[in-house]
């Protein structure tokens, strides 16, 4: 369903352990909206629900809620550092952005 690279794997483990309201839980992955750019995607760590899809990828735990899950297919997951900052990165081949026309100068088909 969903992969992430080593960086990232890495980069939540990180996190896991320096953040207090991290313990116990696992990373969450989440749809917040849809624009011209495509998905807009959040990460939090939470407790599992009934409805999650838990997703094992190298040696951590990822919890998809039932809404994201189908988006989510087939993406992945990357911890990026460069010149404009740091942060995760979604490849997502189900992301809407092509048929928004963006790159032609204007938002056509975004929701």
């Amino acid at each position: 369903m969903i992969s992430f690279s080593e960086n990232a794997i890495d980069k939540v483990k990180e996190f896991s352990g320096q953040m207090p309201e991290a313990e116990g839980k696992n990373l969450r992955i989440f749809i917040q909206g849809v624009g011209c750019s495509g998905f807009s995607y959040g990460f939090t760590f939470d407790d599992k629900r009934d409805d999650d899809t838990v997703v094992e990828t190298g040696d951590i735990s990822v919890l998809v809620d039932p809404h994201s899950a189908p988006h989510l297919n087939g993406s992945t997951v990357d911890f990026v550092e460069d010149q404009r900052g740091a942060g995760f990165t979604v490849d997502n081949p189900n992301s809407p952005a092509s048929a928004c026309g963006v790159g032609d100068g204007g938002c056509s088909g975004c929701g």
